[in-house]
Parts: C-alpha cells; structure tokens; sequence
C-alpha cells in the first residue's frame, strides 16, 4: 500500500482554527457563558411554533431558494428581491463572498484585530490578507486601509460595529474611504451587531448600498434575532455580487427550520427591540461600571464589551472562569465579555473588580 497522501491544496497549510467561545462547564463553577455574543433570551414569539411545525417535515429538503425568507427580506428592508442572498450565518456569506471575488495572487484587507474568520476564510481562499492595525482609539483605520489598495485588492470588510472591540466607523470617514476605494473592489459592510447600535452618526450600510454598486452588506439572525444555533444570515448587494453569491452557496444549505424561524423572527420586530433596548441598557451599566472600577474601556455599540489587557488577558479569563462566568480571551491582547443576564454581568464585573485590584 502506498504511503503518499492524497495532495491537498497548499494554501490550507497553517490555515488557523477558528475558536469558538467557550461553553460553561456542566460539572464545574461556571454558571454563564460570555464567550460567543449570544442573545441570552430565548426565542421570539412565534419562533418556536415555526420551528415545530418545520420539524415534521425534515425527511424534505428546504427550499433551496429560501423563497418566502426573501420575500419577507426585500420588504422590510425596501430592496429588490435580486439584491439578497442568504448563507449558513454572515460568516456563510462572508465565504462565498471570498469564492466569488478572491483567489491566489489576490489581496484582501481587513481590520487588525476584528472578526477572528477573516484571516481564515480568506486563506482558504488562497488569497492574501492584508492587515491593517486599529487606531489607538480601538477603531478602523481607514486612511491606512485605503492606503493599502494595490491593483491586486479585491475584497475590503469593514466590521461596524467591530467584533471584538466593539466600535463603530461613523457615517463621515466611511463616506470619505468609500469615495477612495476603487469601483472594482468590493466592499463589505459586515454588520452582524447593527440591531444594537445607538450613535445616530452611524450609517445604516442597506443604505449605503443604493448608491454604491460595489458595497455589500453583511447581515445575520444570530445575534440580535436569537437564532445562532440555527445558522442563518444574508447579504444585501446589488445584483452581480448577489448573483455571485447565490452561484457560490452550498445547495440546500438553510434549512426550513431556520428559513421559517428567520421569517418569524422578523415578524415579531417590535418584541424584538425590546429585547434589544433592554441588552443596551445593561450594556451602559457595565460599561459605566468598568469604567468606575478604573478599566479603560472603548465606546462599545455592540453586545459586548472589550477590554484590552496584552500579556494579563489569559489570567483574566482564568479568574472570570473561576468567579462563574466564561470570557472570549485573544491572547497577548484582550478579552471580549458578553452582555448576557444581569446576573451574569454581575458575577463578570464583580471578577473584573477584584482582578483590578491585583494590577
């Protein structure tokens, strides 16, 4: 039998893994988990039923073409059905977007640090990534992303709000950077954490794509919606990008559960922001909280909080762990905590406060 493996594509060498937050620990002291932006609520009215009555028909595949999603898509959100296109999660979308766009000998540039599958989504791809480091402020820099435009970019994300910091790139500077990136490179707007955002200077990306045949947004219902364990997200472009990415989605790749729950979910919109207002208002409370306790903490418009703490942030999340709660720590930077349950946000700040005391 022969010893030579099978040749597999060289870009997958070094490709790293993507970390998902930790889980809370079944048989230890860790109550809550503040490691993965979930919506600590459970599902919205309606949600539950659609998802039952999906279930008795799983021996059938989905509608490939996730039909009525679209459709209820394109109208709350006053875009052609041709201009959307769905995927397993934003980060789904995000995918196909590289499949589309980007290959080997091909640049893409994203923020430093932002989402943790950019760098690997776009080496799968067999492009190269171009990292751009955030201000000192936490926050893109767009005049060094424009600067680092060559003749082989192709694809641009802009997280806004950014994950893991949390801040935002307002309407101004992102009008500025758009006027500076060439027609032919892409531009995706990823805003996963839009629903919780507050600053009224922050643009909406749906409506900057309208004049804009080269912005693309990234949208997702697995945060503000409550549907991550169901894996469904869409892109609003115009329509060779959106065409693009339905010729890249894997057939069948939403299921019916997650269509109908999506479609419920937007149905329900109004119990929604509540949900949304109420994640807002304990987001101030910890931050002032942090803040009061002495961190520096960036102006967050997500559902989270960053904290940045270079070579302490291991020691950090191993002393939330042990308070009750689990962080997402980027090690040798900082540490991205949740906003979940007001008890949870206890216990977290209550081991941020004993922690600033060691320092």
């Amino acid at each position: 039998m022969s010893e030579t493996s099978p040749r597999l594509r060289a870009e997958l060498e070094g490709v790293p893994t993507y970390k998902p937050g930790k889980p809370a620990a079944a048989d230890g002291p860790v109550a809550y988990k503040l490691s993965s932006n979930e919506n600590p609520y459970p599902p919205l009215a309606g949600v539950m039923e659609s998802a039952l009555a999906a279930a008795g028909s799983f021996n059938r595949y989905p509608d490939m073409a996730c039909t009525g999603l679209m459709a209820e898509l394109a109208d709350r959100f006053g875009v052609p059905v041709s201009h959307i296109a769905t995927g397993t999660g934003s980060v789904g979308v995000a995918q196909q977007l590289l499949q589309a766009t980007s290959g080997p000998g091909d640049e893409v540039i994203y923020a430093w640090r932002s989402f943790e599958a950019y760098p690997i989504i776009t080496q799968v791809s067999g492009a190269t990534s171009v990292r751009v480091p955030l201000t000192d402020g936490e926050v893109h820099d767009l005049d060094a992303m424009a600067d680092a435009i060559t003749e082989r970019t192709r694809l641009i994300f802009v997280c806004n709000p950014n994950n893991p910091t949390g801040t935002v790139v307002r309407r101004a500077e992102l009008e500025r950077f758009l006027d500076r990136v060439p027609s032919d490179v892409l531009v995706v707007l990823d805003e996963a954490y839009r629903e919780f955002i507050r600053d009224p200077e922050v643009p909406d990306g749906i409506e900057i794509y309208r004049d804009r045949p080269n912005v693309c947004v990234l949208r997702t219902f697995s945060k503000a919606y409550g549907l991550a364990g169901l894996r469904v997200g869409f892109a609003v472009a115009h329509e060779p990008v959106a065409a693009a990415l339905r010729k890249t989605a894997v057939p069948f790749g939403v299921s019916q559960l997650a269509q109908d729950a999506a479609v419920a979910s937007l149905r329900a919109e109004d119990e929604l922001m509540g949900r949304v207002g109420s994640l807002v208002a304990e987001r101030t409370r910890v931050v002032e909280a942090l803040r009061g306790q002495g961190w520096t903490v960036p102006e967050t418009q997500a559902n989270f909080v960053w904290l940045r703490l270079g070579d302490r942030t291991t020691d950090f999340a191993a002393a939330c762990e042990q308070a009750g709660v689990v962080v997402r720590p980027f090690a040798g930077e900082g540490m991205r905590a949740t906003i979940g349950e007001t008890e949870a946000n206890d216990i977290f700040l209550q081991a941020a406060e004993a922690f600033r005391k060691e320092l």
